[in-house]
């Protein structure tokens, strides 16, 4: 059921070392989004939703502008696709796709996708820190 996929997924995050805000709906969603900047959103592909397209939470991210977006790594939990599996991330616009039946490797496939979004981020985020500090 949902409700041992959320337990499992917010025991996971937490050993990964990251503090965890539930969502209840996709308004709720919006609004914490919208007040902090966090850095790895997991989010289930029916979250409040009868169907994927019905994801309010997952639409808003797949479409939020590049400017905002850089700033969070995003893991999709899925029945459908097939875990790690690059073409579904892309088609998802996500960072990473966990299949359900492999939510025992999402720690470590979100400090993968962590680490690898802060590499290939790296020097975009220094110029930005540099420029807000107005030494460019």
């Amino acid at each position: 059921p949902a409700a041992d996929v959320l337990a499992n997924v917010q025991t996971i995050v937490l050993e990964c070392g990251f503090k965890v805000h539930v969502a209840s709906n996709h308004e709720d969603f919006g609004k914490r989004f919208a007040a902090l900047n966090y850095h790895l959103v997991v989010v289930e592909e029916l979250f409040a939703a009868n169907t994927p397209d019905e994801n309010v939470t997952l639409r808003t991210l797949q479409w939020m502008p590049m400017a905002r977006r850089r700033h969070v790594v995003v893991v999709l939990i899925s029945d459908r696709f097939q875990t790690l599996n690059p073409m579904h991330a892309f088609q998802q616009s996500v960072h990473a796709v966990v299949n359900k039946a492999d939510l025992s490797s999402l720690g470590g496939i979100i400090s993968k996708a962590v680490a690898d979004n802060d590499l290939f981020l790296h020097s975009y985020r220094e110029v930005q820190t540099a420029m807000a500090k107005g030494k460019i």
